[in-house]
């Protein structure tokens, strides 16, 4: 407990030259800025991945691996929606391209970056070559590909509107229902101990640990609120400072401070033996984000224009957004099987390095920047199809089947709820 609290203090000093910063109002220059902000978000997001991760022993294992993710990830959704939200305060700004750039580029990472990692480090830590998922992660395969094709529609329609919300909120509140029917942690049949700081919370009474865990949220919160808004600004006035393309900062440098501690907790999973749970909550993360997020981004637009409005997606977006849908499509192929393995993770790590390289290498050249994003969507299309085609039916069958076995999981773990007649 004395390291846990150790790291606690270590997480608020990291914090506390940013909130010191807001409180006075001073600015030294948008490069400190960003490095001092990105620090307090990244250290809020630590916290709160704590707090959330100690919940596994009272909430229900499937669900508890959706609000960790959903959690853990709320940095990114501050950035965001505070990009999406002045977007609605200067429609003719470049918030609203910052916004989509945001929400693509974090989308993109995660399946690009954190899945391939969760597989290499359970290579390099068993040299087993894939990372096995159970039957009931069918559920989140499920969900993950009913997003990936609603997806298409928004491509269809050229926006993001308040409709769309409703439908992916939709989207996300069935997966959370789904799931948070599957057995509490403590009953399920590969319990073990939880791999990081939070293991320390477990070992209190209930009561302490609730407020451990609700002290460490509302400390988070406040400093997500404090940093947010500051660390999107010096993002964007840094790129110009720097000569860097500030649209390219922004959907690749801000997504990794915003999902480094969601990443780092699938990591320890992965280390302590639980690799299929670290992945896991990489497709957890990815499926909030990629409904959600997505969807929430015209509400935060309205709010700011003091009015209904819709996020349009241009040119550069919807080739953007199509990459993301593509390569989304292509991840769930992979994983259909129940498992990732370290060819695949080889796969989507390569394509994605190749989509950044030439982001950078086209980068003052829109028009061969929008040619390469459309180039590379269509091969993560082609790719899924060709695996669609080679083993189409027995890929639906393996998702079939993981679906049948998740829901009798689910009535097995009712009926064994049932007090005995």
């Amino acid at each position: 407990m004395r390291r846990f609290v150790l790291l606690v203090l270590m997480t608020l000093l990291a914090a506390a030259p940013a909130l010191g910063l807001r409180l006075s109002g001073w600015r030294p220059d948008p490069v400190t800025d960003a490095l001092l902000f990105g620090v307090a978000v990244l250290a809020a997001g630590f916290m709160l991945s704590w707090g959330a991760e100690a919940a596994e022993k009272h909430i229900s294992q499937g669900l508890i691996v959706a609000l960790v993710a959903l959690v853990t990830v709320m940095p990114e959704y501050a950035v965001d929606l505070y990009y999406a939200y002045r977007a609605g305060q200067a429609p003719q700004s470049d918030y609203i391209h910052y916004a989509a750039a945001n929400m693509t580029g974090a989308n993109r990472l995660l399946v690009g970056v954190a899945w391939p990692l969760m597989v290499a480090v359970h290579w390099l830590r068993t040299r087993q070559r894939s990372i096995e998922l159970s039957p009931v992660n069918a559920v989140e395969i499920a969900f993950l590909l009913l997003g990936s094709l609603y997806a298409f529609v928004i491509l269809l329609k050229g926006s993001i509107s308040a409709v769309d919300f409703a439908v992916l909120f939709a989207i996300f509140a069935g997966y959370l229902y789904r799931v948070g029917q599957l057995p509490k942690a403590d009953e399920a049949e590969d319990e073990e101990e939880e791999p990081g700081p939070a293991a320390a919370l477990n070992k209190l009474q209930p009561a302490a640990q609730w407020a451990w865990m609700g002290g460490l949220t509302v400390v988070a919160f406040v400093i997500i609120a404090a940093s947010a808004e500051p660390f999107a600004e010096a993002m964007v006035e840094s790129g110009r400072l720097l000569g860097i393309d500030e649209f390219l900062l922004i959907q690749w440098l801000a997504p990794l401070a915003s999902e480094a501690p969601a990443v780092t907790i699938a990591v320890l999973f992965v280390l302590a033996g639980r690799a299929a749970s670290g992945l896991t909550a990489m497709i957890s993360d990815k499926i909030n984000q990629w409904t959600l997020l997505v969807g929430m981004l015209p509400l935060a637009m309205s709010l700011g224009a003091g009015e209904l409005a819709s996020l349009p997606l241009d040119a550069r977006q919807r080739e953007e957004f199509l990459l993301t849908a593509a390569q989304s499509l292509f991840a769930i192929m992979l994983l259909v099987r129940l498992r990732l393995s370290l060819l695949s993770a080889g796969l989507l790590f390569g394509i994605f390095a190749i989509q950044v390289g030439l982001a950078f290498h086209f980068r003052d050249d829109e028009a061969a920047t929008i040619r390469s994003l459309t180039t590379l969507a269509w091969i993560y299309l082609g790719l899924a199809a060709v695996l669609l085609s080679l083993s189409g039916r027995q890929l639906l069958a393996s998702l079939r089947d993981g679906l049948l076995r998740s829901h009798r999981r689910l009535e097995a773990a009712h009926e064994a709820r049932r007090p005995a007649e």
